[in-house]
């Protein structure tokens, strides 16, 4: 079968495997969509991931219908819609290191559990949306770390697939007003369209003095200056102007989290930070929110489907990864197999 691997550095490209086999214990999964994630292109840059260097197969955000069932597994039926817990692998992590990935024909899952690896979704489920189960697993996680309390107010760096799970999983938790900030007008657009209360264009707009105008002065005698009365901020974008510009204007006792890939150190100042006694948090994956963000996806998925930018067909997944590295071309590209 076709499948597509990093066969060196910044090099991607189609090779042909064996179709894996079901045994009793096993669940033969036909791929239906699956998503490309900003690691994709970090793994390619790499040239693959150890162990497996030179020969990683991609694909970690993934859609599937069961095509076979092996005869212990229980709970499950051939004809199923799944998304997939893709860090519960017993051979890996699914497109991330392990000994499969997404962008192939078919996938095993080795030892299936249903509510382990594999959760059942309504068939009415589009494929697309459907693969956005893992990605906004990884949202809603950074989104549990700060801990927001309700009515809290929000403020989200990044208007891209994470940074937009976020708003979604903000709103969940009971959030009271969210703020978006990002520099392109399209993605501030799609922000308020998924549910953020107000944007920011941070090329225009002077971000501290704007976010005090939204939620109020949260300056103290302690901690002066331009401080928005914000209890949460999250980075979903990865810039490296985002952390001093938040540890900068932050209140007293909020909470920063960081969910973006920064590829560069960025550096704090500690002792002006000391006085505002912010809450550093971080935030990788998701430990228990794969399967939890699944319900508000059946419920919401016409709101969720807003995330997808770009759908290319499987045999143009070479031309997709292409796509999402250029820059400003893409937000959310979705494969999908017939």
């Amino acid at each position: 079968m076709k499948s597509v691997h990093v066969t060196g550095p910044d090099t991607e490209a189609w090779v042909d495997i064996d179709r894996p086999t079901a045994g009793a214990a096993d669940v033969l999964l036909k791929m239906k969509a699956c998503g490309i994630c900003g690691s994709d292109a970090m793994y390619a840059h790499f040239g693959g991931i150890p162990p497996r260097q030179g020969a990683t197969p991609l694909g970690h955000e993934p859609a599937a219908e069961v095509a076979e069932v092996g005869a212990d597994v229980e709970g499950i039926e051939v004809g199923d819609h799944v998304v997939i817990d893709t860090m519960a692998f017993t051979d890996g992590l699914l497109g991330s290191g392990g000994a499969q990935g997404g962008f192939s024909e078919h996938v095993v899952v080795r030892d299936a559990v249903l509510g382990r690896q594999l959760r059942v979704i309504p068939k009415h489920i589009p494929w697309h949306v459907a693969a956005l189960n893992e990605p906004m697993a990884v949202a809603y996680h950074a989104v549990n770390r700060t801990d927001p309390k309700p009515g809290a107010k929000v403020v989200v760096f990044g208007a891209g697939p994470i940074g937009l799970g976020a708003v979604l999983g903000y709103r969940r938790r009971g959030a009271s007003h969210i703020v978006v900030v990002d520099v392109l007008p399209g993605r501030l657009q799609k922000a308020l369209e998924i549910g953020a209360d107000a944007v920011v264009n941070s090329a225009e707009e002077e971000v501290a003095a704007r976010l005090v105008e939204l939620h109020g002065d949260g300056a103290t005698p302690l901690n002066r200056g331009i401080r928005p009365a914000t209890d949460v901020y999250l980075d979903a974008a990865g810039a490296p102007v985002v952390p001093p510009l938040v540890t900068g204007m932050a209140k007293h006792g909020a909470t920063f989290g960081i969910v973006a890939v920064h590829k560069k150190p960025v550096e704090l100042d500690f002792g002006a930070i000391l006085t505002s006694e912010l809450n550093l948090v971080w935030s990788m994956g998701y430990p228990t929110e794969i399967f939890e963000v699944t319900d508000d996806i059946i419920a919401n998925w016409e709101k969720y489907a807003l995330i997808v930018s770009h759908t290319l067909p499987f045999d143009q997944t070479l031309e997709a990864l292409r796509l999402a590295k250029t820059p400003g071309a893409a937000d959310k590209i979705v494969v999908t197999f017939d």
